[in-house]
């Protein structure tokens, strides 16, 4: 099950996360911000060059920047925590 519409609309908000970005994590199986929440970006970025069978995820600073910031967002008090 993807991100609800409220969860898709934090991570849309939030500078370099698009569309691709939040359809990149479902395909991951990272399908809640509680999922997300204290991932390591590094570990998400490779996982997704692997997936992908490409090296742009895992050498792109903006990939690691929109991974980051969705984390942090993820992450912050109160966000995601009643999701399943």
């Amino acid at each position: 099950m993807p991100f609800s519409p409220e969860e898709r609309a934090i991570l849309l908000a939030l500078r370099g996360v698009g569309p691709t970005v939040v359809g990149r994590l479902e395909e991951l199986g990272i399908e809640t911000l509680a999922q997300l929440a204290g991932q390591d970006a590094a570990a998400i970025c490779s996982t997704m060059a692997a997936h992908l069978g490409t090296t742009c995820w895992k050498n792109s600073p903006q990939a690691r920047a929109a991974i980051i910031s969705a984390i942090e967002a993820a992450s912050a008090p109160g966000v995601g925590r009643d999701a399943g």
